[in-house]
């Protein structure tokens, strides 16, 4: 029987979703989605994970798990194609995160790179809470309940599956072939790999207040583009360009395609040229800039109102997640069977246990 092709991704729910998540997952999950080449998709609300350094606000999570059920619908996402469900709704995923633990040593999940970052990032420094330390162990439960085969995600997330992947393989040779080793799927285009922020930092934050959401006004895109850090060499228009850290140039390189040189601005047959002339000099950041506005208000107006119209009937939002969750519920459950027995603390379904130990002690009594 050949072995299903099973996708999982998933967002953390501490705020809406913004261009960085889309080009860096979103866009690629509804690509997979409507594609058909894969058996199954599951796609989270990682509301458990996001409590882990949240826990004094869980207001803010609670808030936001409709905000990023909508964006997930609003780019596209369909229930009917993709089961959508919110994690903490799993109570399978808690129990295989704490089998996982004995499987993991602390010096190792030290060394994870991407957490060594993101705890920088928190500031968090002696006083981390356990449960956001040992999330590549959470991230691990989630994929292997589901048997995930493909995980897309962004190059950050690399350690993490890789973590993932020692689990499962440890998993494997000390209880047998249980779990399913995944794969990472990247994003092809590199400039969607990490979009920077407005601000040209290199992370796109809502704490650090650089992002476009998918969920702005026509006129809050326009505004933060217009304001979007560009060359501060490039004083005046005959100035030659730079476009290393430039960031309406690495926008560009994201959202652009031929056709939108064709229908905004055809005196430039592609980006290339559009390069060229920039970092010769001649070529003026705000005239860069309303080519890339234009091309971000035609990807994002759809997107906008298809939220619109959901965000009308707020109930079946939650009813449709509901649904997702009890059928992915129904998966982690026949995945967490196999673990038990695997483990063989399947004690009341064991049959040859039983009868092996009632024979045992009427001998000896």
């Amino acid at each position: 029987m050949t072995k299903q092709k099973v996708i999982l991704t998933g967002d953390r729910p501490t705020g809406r979703l913004h261009i960085g998540h889309y080009v860096g997952s979103l866009r690629n999950r509804v690509a997979i989605q409507n594609d058909g080449n894969y058996d199954k998709m599951f796609v989270f609300i990682a509301d458990a994970q996001a409590l882990t350094d949240n826990m004094d606000n869980p207001e803010k999570v609670r808030n936001n798990v409709i905000e990023v059920a909508l964006d997930y619908l609003a780019c596209g996402l369909d229930p009917s194609k993709v089961t959508l469900f919110i994690q903490s709704q799993i109570p399978e995923l808690c129990e295989l995160s704490f089998y996982f633990m004995d499987l993991v040593t602390v010096s190792r999940l030290q060394r994870n790179p991407t957490v060594k970052t993101e705890i920088q990032m928190r500031g968090f420094e002696t006083s981390i809470p356990v449960g956001f330390f040992t999330y590549p162990i959470s991230q691990a439960a989630d994929i292997t309940a589901f048997r995930a085969t493909t995980v897309p995600v962004g190059e950050d997330q690399k350690p993490m599956l890789e973590q993932a992947t020692e689990i499962v393989r440890r998993f494997n040779y000390i209880y047998g072939e249980t779990l399913t080793e995944p794969e990472i799927l990247l994003p092809s285009n590199a400039a969607c790999l990490r979009l920077p922020g407005t601000d040209g930092k290199a992370k796109m934050s809502k704490s650090l207040g650089n992002c476009i959401y998918l969920a702005d006004t026509a006129d809050e895109v326009k505004k933060k583009i217009m304001s979007m850090y560009t060359d501060p060499t490039h004083v005046h228009v005959s100035d030659p360009g730079h476009l290393e850290g430039n960031t309406v140039f690495t926008y560009l390189d994201a959202f652009s395609r031929p056709e939108h040189f064709e229908r905004y601005w055809p005196e430039y047959a592609g980006l290339d040229e559009l390069k060229a002339h920039y970092t010769r000099g001649g070529l003026g950041d705000m005239k860069v800039k309303k080519f890339l506005n234009a091309i971000l208000q035609e990807e994002l107006g759809p997107i906008r109102e298809r939220r619109r119209e959901f965000s009308k009937d707020i109930p079946a939002v939650y009813d449709m997640l509901r649904k997702g969750c009890e059928e992915a519920r129904a998966v982690a459950a026949r995945t967490m069977d196999d673990v038990r027995r695997a483990m063989r603390i399947n004690y009341f379904e064991d049959v040859a246990l039983i009868e092996e130990q009632s024979k045992l002690f009427a001998e000896n009594a």
